[in-house]
């Protein structure tokens, strides 16, 4: 479809307009060990290849008392609080040029935006607030918060009924192929933003 065929713009937060992967590797716990004394490994283990971060994003578990316990029983000083406040800050990479196009989404076409993003609740507060992106759109809509992750369908179902705008004139915006295929099975529009297109971003924006 053509840029301009859209009322609503829905951006997805990490590696898209928060540059923090690379590689499709995030990228905040390469210093873990030399800062903290963590194993990066070790961490990634507990939270993320054992699905326990899936109970977190989807607001059935809260991330301090996930890594609390963790971190004591490893023996590291740090609490739950400061090491979170360590991962925000170091997971904190806005990518300038997209956040650009949204800022100039607003100002020449006055788009609605919002972000969908699998967060929970303590980090997007933190992206909100402390990082400030939430002055770019109406609304962060945040897994953690809502109950339901992507890519399942409830995540952009209640997007649709918050905003009151077609399906089909929905754009969605997003680095994952599975998040891309739920969204266009909805009938939403989709960007699959990687390396290789996100140069052809402004123009499907109508930028």
């Amino acid at each position: 479809m053509s840029s301009g065929d859209f009322d609503l713009v829905v951006w997805d937060f990490d590696g898209v307009l928060n540059a923090n992967i690379v590689d499709g590797r995030f990228v905040w716990a390469d210093g873990l060990e030399r800062d903290l004394g963590i194993d990066s490994n070790a961490f990634s283990d507990f939270v993320f290849r054992s699905g326990r971060m899936r109970e977190v994003i989807s607001g059935r578990l809260d991330l301090h008392d996930l890594v609390g316990p963790w971190l004591a029983d490893q023996g590291h000083a740090i609490n739950a609080r400061d090491f979170v406040a360590y991962w925000w800050k170091k997971d904190a990479r806005p990518d300038r040029e997209i956040i650009a196009l949204s800022e100039r989404l607003s100002e020449r076409l006055a788009v609605r935006q919002v972000i969908g993003t699998n967060n929970e609740q303590h980090r997007a507060r933190y992206i909100e607030e402390d990082m400030g992106i939430g002055r770019l759109v109406e609304r962060i809509f945040a897994s953690g918060r809502m109950g339901v992750a992507k890519p399942d369908a409830g995540f952009f179902r209640q997007i649709e009924d918050w905003a009151g705008v077609p399906s089909d004139r929905i754009l969605l915006i997003d680095d994952l192929g599975k998040n891309i295929a739920s969204a266009q099975n909805l009938g939403w529009q989709v960007f699959h933003f990687t390396p290789a297109t996100r140069a052809a971003l402004p123009a499907r924006l109508g930028l």
